[in-house]
């Protein structure tokens, strides 16, 4: 067996004589030329993929980053919302607290009203979350229903509740909280609509118009939260015989029954 080393002498020996010659290596080797430009070109390609995934992971940790500093300004603020109302918190009390600085803080928002947003948002987030959670059960579509509402009502009571001074700006803002609430009704719409159809394709519900129905089922448990904050809904009456009246009043409203 020979070499590629020994291989290639002994070819440039043979053609040229001594050990002083210029070796073609396309004649001597055609084979290993074409696979060497093969694998030059595969290391082009390899070295661009790995800055392309480098970039990638880049704006990853960069996302990350500016995800996790965002959240926790907006979980320190609503902390210090929470304990001394909006009134009496200040950008310089949130930069401080969070140890961010102040810079850091206008770098994510403007002012402290874009803060409250922000706290109101997110817990409207969870909010959401877990409607479409119930959502997607396997369940009794008119149980389904009433699930819905009554997680509604009872999440929105417990973000209130558990704000403390925050729910006073809840109640007095109301026309400042509607325009963060906003795309959650929305969503909140699209849950009902879901339901609601998969009742009519299955023969359960007998509803002419299903975006209409949805709408009135929104606004009507949305018109119920402040009664149920207050624990004016169903005095009297403990959460299960509530429940089964929620359940009788949507059975006979989406089935056509009186």
């Amino acid at each position: 067996w020979e070499s590629p080393a020994c291989r290639m002498q002994n070819y440039g020996k043979s053609r040229y004589g001594g050990n002083n010659f210029h070796v073609n290596l396309s004649r001597a080797y055609p084979f290993r030329v074409k696979r060497a430009g093969f694998f030059a070109g595969q290391k082009r390609k390899l070295r661009g993929e790995i800055l392309s995934a480098c970039r990638i992971s880049l704006t990853f940790v960069t996302v990350m980053t500016v995800s996790k500093t965002r959240t926790r300004l907006v979980d320190v603020a609503r902390g210090l919302f929470a304990k001394q109302g909006l009134e009496n918190t200040t950008m310089n009390d949130i930069a401080v607290a969070s140890g961010k600085g102040r810079r850091t803080l206008y770098t994510y928002f403007k002012n402290k009203e874009d803060i409250y947003f922000a706290v109101i948002e997110t817990e409207l987030e969870h909010l959401s979350a877990q409607l479409s959670e119930v959502a997607n059960k396997r369940m009794d579509l008119e149980e389904k229903l009433v699930e819905i509402i009554y997680v509604h009502l009872h999440s929105i009571k417990e973000v209130v509740l558990r704000n403390g001074n925050l729910r006073a700006e809840f109640f007095r803002n109301i026309w400042m909280v509607e325009k963060v609430r906003k795309h959650f009704d929305q969503k909140e719409t699209e849950f009902f609509i879901g339901v609601l159809k998969e009742g009519v394709a299955s023969g359960e519900f007998s509803i002419e118009n299903v975006a209409l129905v949805a709408d009135v089922m929104h606004y009507c448990v949305k018109g119920l939260e402040v009664p149920y904050i207050y624990g004016r809904l169903g005095e009297g009456l403990n959460k299960a015989e509530t429940r089964r009246m929620v359940k009788t009043l949507i059975h006979r409203a989406l089935r056509g029954e009186r």
